[in-house]
């Protein structure tokens, strides 16, 4: 998919119906917008990302649960505190689910809301996804990793 503005409001309505989902699937848990869709000034490929944030009692469970619902992807990433699943159609959604307060959890949280707090790094994050070999190429994964290490390596007076 190409690249394109972000339309903040049409993924936040996508959000709600997969919390819907969610709940009648009786998965419980804060339902967070991240990614590029999440916001004004990024540019995304068109898919809505979300994340899962679960206490750390139900990680386990609420994983066995998203089966029902989704279809698990990216495994070379999976970790004790990271698990991740996709709804396939249009556009598609991505839930990252993590336990309340870890590593990943902590990690996703404060890149979303130091990018929504500072442009700046809007201009940075649009490079990183306008680099030459796409969201397909070899190096886009360890680029995407690399940016968000930086994310939250640096320190910002606010958040």
């Amino acid at each position: 998919m190409p690249l394109q503005p972000a339309d903040v409001e049409a993924a936040a309505r996508i959000r709600d119906a997969e919390r819907a989902r969610l709940d009648a699937a009786g998965i419980g848990g804060e339902l967070e917008l991240v990614g590029g869709s999440s916001v004004t000034g990024a540019l995304t490929h068109g898919d809505i990302d979300l994340h899962l944030r679960v206490p750390v009692a139900e990680f386990d469970a609420t994983v066995e649960l998203m089966y029902d619902l989704y279809v698990d992807v990216k495994r070379e990433i999976w970790q004790p505190t990271l698990a991740a699943f996709e709804r396939i159609g249009m556009p598609p959604v991505g839930v990252a689910v993590t336990p309340l307060g870890s590593e990943h959890d902590e990690r996703f949280s404060r890149s979303w809301t130091l990018l929504r707090a500072h442009p700046e790094l809007i201009t940075e994050y649009n490079a990183m996804k306008r680099a030459d070999d796409g969201p397909d190429g070899p190096g886009y994964e360890a680029r995407k990793s690399a940016f968000f290490d930086h994310l939250v390596a640096i320190d910002l007076d606010d958040p």
